[in-house]
């Protein structure tokens, strides 16, 4: 069952980007749209992200000993700063692996 969700989903998720990706097909966007849908990716991650750093167990952590918010501060600072994705990603995750093993 479990199988059978997961390829329906992944069918699923093809097919609505095949619609707006595949250039055989007649489908065109309006440019505010395009505008709007910029907008989407940001969002999405932020909603991800977002809970996990303030939040990591379950309520509000806004304090010296949360791992996650400094190793998002330092993401920030050195994607800022550098501009380089595998960069910061590694960076950051060592930093976290290390603040969290000392906080």
């Amino acid at each position: 069952m479990i199988v059978m969700m997961i390829a329906g989903m992944a069918a699923l998720i093809f097919a609505s980007r095949y619609l707006f990706l595949s250039p055989k097909l007649p489908i065109r966007l309006r440019a505010s749209t395009q505008r709007f849908l910029t907008f989407a990716s940001p969002a999405v991650l932020t909603a991800i992200w977002g809970p996990i750093v303030f939040m990591p167990e379950g309520q509000l952590a806004l304090n010296m000993h949360n791992a996650y918010l400094w190793a998002a501060l330092v993401a920030i600072v050195l994607a800022w700063v550098t501009r380089h994705v595998l960069l910061t990603t590694v960076v950051s995750f060592g930093c976290f692996l290390v603040l969290n093993h000392f906080l």
